[in-house]
């Protein structure tokens, strides 16, 4: 079955009118913090839907940097760029990509509807299935040299280092590629390390990788095949969890579970401790639950579908699972309802203020479940001791436009050799670059 464009539109205003009556009863900042505000559940037979549809930036047009810094375009006409990697050479890796094909199998009427209307987000476009090499040799701010580095992958997502090796994590496997300083190509086939959990039923499809510091594990996330384990929890094995893998052994086991959609592994300089983004469950109301990050215990389980931030019960995960609701650890800090927390990185010199050091910088890629709408923007929490403490500064907004349009989505964070933040846009098409005003 297709949908023309004006057919999306059409879908998603009769969408929308359906499932609009439904509004926030707090605002969205008191879903921030170690201690959110959690409201009743208000589940509903049609879900909140309120999106931004995507437009793209009209020309010369650009985020607005918060007081004290300014934005500016590293590099544009990408094809839905998601996720950053900086190399040790100073080049810049774009993840290009998107869902794979039939990765929702079997969900169903709500399902193709909820595909439609992601459509119109800017969500739709086909996998590029590649990742692209930016380069900025003469230190100007924008990529002056643009290659295709790796082409030919399934649903790339997350990328990391170890010595003259580069691990790609694709939707379904996670891929070893040797790396050589300054190449703009690698053209041999790589080799796989482990596969990841996919198949028909990949629902939440991106895989980010990170290496630990002594060069011998990757940790990967593995978001739920589910809303709220609607799928059956045999769907979930190995999902919703953050996976350990030992390089030596090629032994892969759960980290940490329970964490519904985790993204944007970033290490805490302060202790050294690992952190990941997280998108909560939906459909039960504009306030509920929010995303979070949160630094992760080995074994731990941080309650999904059972429950959230802690040991508050969602009765629609079936049968219930008391003993793990009592194990269930609360998250550090949330990140506002619905706001689609995804990237997530620490503060590093030199160019940013010292005040900046050490805390996280998270990419809110922006609400559909949310009325009204959360997110679409970048922001950051300040970190004391290797802990948050203080509320969150907006430092990248203007991503939607006076008639609720989204002309840019934020995603992957990531600093660049000079200390520059770089933002991936995957509606604008773009890598913005945020650094201080010169005084």
């Amino acid at each position: 079955m297709k949908t023309s464009g004006s057919g999306l539109v059409a879908l998603f205003v009769a969408v929308s009118a359906l499932a609009g009556c439904e509004r926030a009863t707090v605002g969205v900042r008191q879903g921030y913090g170690p201690a959110p505000v959690l409201p009743a559940p208000r589940p509903a037979a049609i879900p909140t839907v309120v999106i931004a549809p995507a437009v793209g930036w009209p020309g010369g047009a650009r985020p607005v940097a918060a007081k004290g810094f300014a934005v500016n375009e590293f590099a544009g006409g990408l094809d839905h760029p998601r996720w950053l990697h900086v190399l040790p050479d100073g080049d810049v890796l774009v993840a290009e990509s998107n869902a794979p094909k039939m990765h929702d199998a079997g969900s169903g009427l709500k399902g193709f509807v909820m595909g439609q209307v992601q459509k119109v987000a800017g969500a739709g476009v086909p996998s590029a299935n590649r990742i692209t090499m930016l380069r900025d040799a003469n230190g100007d701010g924008v990529a002056e040299t643009r290659s295709v580095f790796l082409s030919g992958l399934n649903s790339p997502f997350g990328m990391t280092m170890i010595g003259q090796t580069l691990y790609v994590a694709n939707t379904d496997r996670i891929v070893a590629f040797p790396y050589r300083s300054g190449a703009l190509r690698i053209a041999g086939p790589g080799k796989t390390v482990v596969r990841l959990p996919a198949g028909p039923i990949n629902h939440h499809w991106t895989k980010d990788v990170i290496a630990s510091p002594d060069g011998r594990r990757l940790y990967v996330t593995v978001g739920s095949n589910s809303n709220v384990g609607e799928n059956g929890m045999a769907a979930e094995a190995a999902r919703a969890a953050v996976l350990e893998v030992d390089l030596a052994s090629r032994r892969m086991t759960v980290f940490a579970s329970g964490l519904r959609n985790p993204n944007g592994l970033s290490w805490q300089p302060a202790t050294g401790a690992l952190w990941v983004a997280v998108n909560e469950r939906d459909e039960i109301g504009s306030d509920l639950v929010p995303d979070y990050m949160t630094s992760l215990r080995r074994g731990g389980f941080y309650g999904w579908p059972y429950s959230y931030y802690g040991q508050h019960v969602d009765d629609r995960a079936q049968p219930q699972r008391p003993d793990l609701v009592a194990q269930a650890i609360v998250p550090d800090y949330a990140l506002g309802a619905h706001t689609g927390s995804l990237g997530l990185t620490f503060g590093k010199g030199p160019m940013f203020p010292r005040r900046y050091i050490g805390g996280a910088f998270v990419g809110q890629h922006g609400s559909w479940n949310r009325n009204p709408r959360s997110g679409y923007k970048v922001i950051f929490v300040p970190f004391a001791g290797g802990k948050p403490a203080g509320g969150p500064q907006d430092i990248l907004t203007g991503f939607v436009d006076a008639k609720g349009h989204a002309m840019g989505r934020p995603v992957g964070v990531a600093f660049d050799q000079r200390g520059a933040l770089l933002v991936a846009d995957d509606v604008g098409n773009k890598i913005w670059r945020v650094v201080p005003r010169r005084r």
